[in-house]
């Protein structure tokens, strides 16, 4: 026995390696054989296997293949309104490991709660809104994610520097309780509807500053804030009246002016409860109670209510109610604005040419059932080349099955966007409704390769591959997992 703790211990040199390995089972074998305590014969062959899990991954024939990254998940938790992460891998399994977002603040479950989020330069905004007008504590929180692009050629490689952590923050009682977040040309806005203004603030300081980021706020706008900005230039702001004198206004406010009061002129459109606004080519556009509205961007400010010419696009009328069908969201895609109306069997989804002439509606119905509700469309850019918009259709009320419709936006690839058609649809895990949250949430890796949803129903995250459009791997994070955003995608293309 002797000889053998001295062979078990000794150093063996990666030359010696099957030699030692040989004459250590011959020893084995034989004390087995005569029976001593401890050894036995399946341990010899558990040695002498070259292929055993302590080896490399994807080292041997056949044996399991390297996790390799996909992309970067962050997610906000609603159970305990904080924000999570994980690297999305991959080999001969799907995995993810979350973990929560370095120095992102505690917040309190019950007075406050996170609401939209947007990203843009590898930094993620995130606004924080409260349960009493804004005195309790509210704001945003800027996360860098860690992951940067760099151009190479055609397309951009990916580095991963860092894990997720928070960059700055600006949580107090004078932040206005936030709710809409935007990026119009590479800048952040986001609306502070108690203060009845706005505050914009550039994500590529916030990735490089190594000082607090001067962030600007701006008056205009009322009550719950929808926001366009057009060219950095001029940003129109909504009133969400229904009824008095600021029904149906837009601030026109001119981001160019020193000082907060920068109002430039207002607008009236011909409804209130604006609850929705995007820019586009050259226009601006709003979610009215009736139909959409739009104008052309006023880049140089050289127009007045009197001048400013007002479109309005009909999106038709109920006919059991006669109320007329609207929007509440837009989405953008190239020259093109999308976006939802209707319910049950009068669900559309529909799409506005912005540099058209004359926008005119293209509408496309979509089968949902009594119960579910689309929601505001998503749009990637697959990495194959086609063009896909993501509509879930969440639950209102009762047990009913959700799901994803996916609408190919392109089937000809003239990127003439009339001619799409629903593609597919799937069933998903549910959501957890409550108010504005609650909702399945999707967002796509930087490549297009694959998209990743959450159900908050069972705290899963789903991944999608883009080339197939099929379902891959159902992951369970825990918790409530709501709004989603990807960063990056795979390190290497040569």
């Amino acid at each position: 026995m002797r000889k053998v703790e001295q062979l078990m211990k000794s150093e063996i040199q990666p030359e010696q390696t099957w030699q030692c390995t040989f004459s250590f089972c011959r020893v084995l074998l034989i004390l087995a054989m005569t029976g001593v305590p401890g050894i036995a014969i399946s341990s010899v062959f558990a040695v002498s296997n070259p292929a055993t899990p302590t080896q490399s991954a994807g080292s041997q024939s056949g044996s399991r293949p390297a996790m390799q990254r996909v992309t970067r998940l962050v997610w906000q938790d609603r159970d305990s309104d904080t924000l999570k992460w994980a690297d999305l891998q991959t080999g001969s399994s799907w995995s993810l490991t979350p973990a929560a977002v370095s120095g992102f603040p505690k917040l309190d479950v019950e007075k406050q709660d996170l609401v939209q989020m947007e990203q843009a330069e590898g930094i993620l905004l995130v606004g924080v809104r409260d349960s009493d007008g804004g005195k309790l504590g509210s704001g945003w929180v800027a996360v860098d994610s860690g992951v940067r692009a760099v151009p190479h050629g055609n397309h951009s490689d990916w580095k991963y520097l860092a894990t997720p952590s928070v960059r700055m923050q600006k949580l107090n009682t004078d932040q206005g309780n936030p709710a809409h977040l935007y990026v119009y040309n590479d800048m952040f806005y986001l609306a502070n509807d108690a203060k009845n203004g706005f505050t914009y603030l550039s994500p590529k300081q916030l990735a490089s500053a190594r000082t607090p980021v001067q962030a600007t706020f701006c008056s205009g706008g009322g009550g719950h804030i929808t926001l366009a900005a057009a060219g950095n230039t001029v940003c129109y702001s909504t009133w969400i009246d229904a009824e008095g004198p600021n029904r149906g206004r837009v601030d026109v406010i001119s981001l160019q002016k020193p000082g907060n009061d920068k109002l430039a002129y207002s607008l009236t459109l011909p409804t209130g409860v604006i609850h929705g606004a995007t820019a586009n080519s050259g226009r601006v556009f709003f979610a009215p109670a009736d139909g959409v509205c739009w104008v052309n961007a006023d880049l140089q400010l050289k127009q007045n209510p009197e001048t400013a010419r007002i479109g309005h696009i009909s999106l038709g009328k109920d006919e059991e109610s006669g109320k007329p069908f609207r929007t509440g969201a837009f989405a953008n895609h190239r020259n093109w604005v999308l976006f939802t109306t209707g319910s049950g069997a009068d669900s559309a989804f529909c799409l506005l040419d912005a540099k058209a002439a004359q926008p005119n509606l293209v509408k496309l119905k979509i089968d949902v059932k009594d119960g579910l509700s689309l929601v505001t469309p998503e749009v990637v850019l697959a990495a194959g080349g086609k063009r896909y918009a993501f509509l879930f259709q969440d639950k209102k009320d009762g047990d009913i099955a959700e799901k994803l419709t996916i609408v190919d936006l392109d089937p000809n690839g003239d990127r003439d966007l009339s001619d799409a058609k629903v593609t597919k649809t799937l069933e998903t895990g549910p959501s957890r409704v409550e108010g504005h949250s609650g909702h399945h949430s999707i967002c796509f890796d930087g490549d297009g390769r694959f998209a990743c949803f959450t159900n908050p129903g069972d705290g899963t995250i789903w991944v999608i591959s883009l080339s197939d459009l099929e379902i891959r791997g159902k992951l369970k994070v825990g918790g409530t997992p709501g709004a989603i955003a990807a960063f990056g995608s795979r390190e290497h293309h040569h």
